[in-house]
């Protein structure tokens, strides 16, 4: 069973300035993949397999403080790619996305050609098919090694991110940190809008995703929040057992 008592969640976005440098994998705990850790043990080991885990979801952090008594603030996988780029641009180096369609990442080069004018960005789009083969996997490591990237954003969505990214971190020749953000790339090139500030501030970017997207959300929102509040209830009695 995956369990929020076994996590080491970074506290707060102020916290982002206390990463060390060099080589780390971040990665992104919200209430879907809490649920998908739950059936999926190759996730679960690669979300606390990672360098750092950051709270992507305000679900989660009220539950490490009914649970723990822990009080954390939300980290949303869009604030960590905003100070990572920040902090990149300042000193100039390289940064590489790995995911999504070539059409996102043309949007994405274009753009952050405009913000970062001191970070080269380099791309790869990985085939779409729910197993990648071998000779896929080489490429994806090859492109990235290539670049030699000072910072790697990696958009596959969960769990296939995180689990490739866990598998092939040793592999990647990467200088900096690496991140698993999928929805960041679509929400930066403008085909997907992330919710307004006054949603995000009262924890209700779930709930605008679900408005805007009914029909591809509706599940995840709706049957995973329940789901959600069952598996913290069954930790919960874990706790106590």
């Amino acid at each position: 069973m995956f369990r929020l008592k076994d996590t080491t969640l970074l506290p707060s976005k102020a916290a982002l300035a206390s990463l060390p440098g060099g080589k780390l994998l971040i990665n992104t705990l919200n209430a879907h993949s809490y649920n998908t850790a739950q059936r999926d043990p190759l996730f679960a080991r690669a979300l606390l397999g990672g360098d750092v885990l950051i709270p992507d979801g305000a679900g989660v952090v009220m539950a490490m403080r009914w649970l723990y008594g822990k009080r954390i603030g939300r980290v949303a996988g869009a604030d960590l790619f905003d100070y990572e780029m920040a902090r990149l641009n300042e000193r100039g180096g390289t940064c590489f996305f790995l995911g999504s369609s070539e059409a996102v990442l043309a949007r994405i080069r274009e753009r952050a050609a405009r913000d970062y004018p001191r970070i080269r960005v380099a791309t790869y789009s990985p085939p779409y098919k729910p197993d990648f083969s071998p000779e896929d996997n080489e490429a994806m490591v090859n492109a990235v090694n290539a670049a030699r990237p000072d910072l790697l954003w990696v958009g596959m969505t969960a769990p296939k991110q995180e689990k490739w990214a866990y598998a092939h971190f040793p592999q990647l020749d990467v200088r900096g940190h690496a991140g698993t953000i999928g929805a960041v790339f679509d929400f930066y090139a403008g085909t997907v809008k992330r919710a307004p500030r006054w949603w995000q501030e009262h924890s209700l970017e779930w709930l605008y995703r679900l408005l805007k997207e009914p029909r591809r959300m509706w599940r995840r929102y709706l049957v995973g929040n329940v789901l959600f509040l069952w598996n913290v209830l069954r930790e919960r009695r874990a706790r106590r057992s």
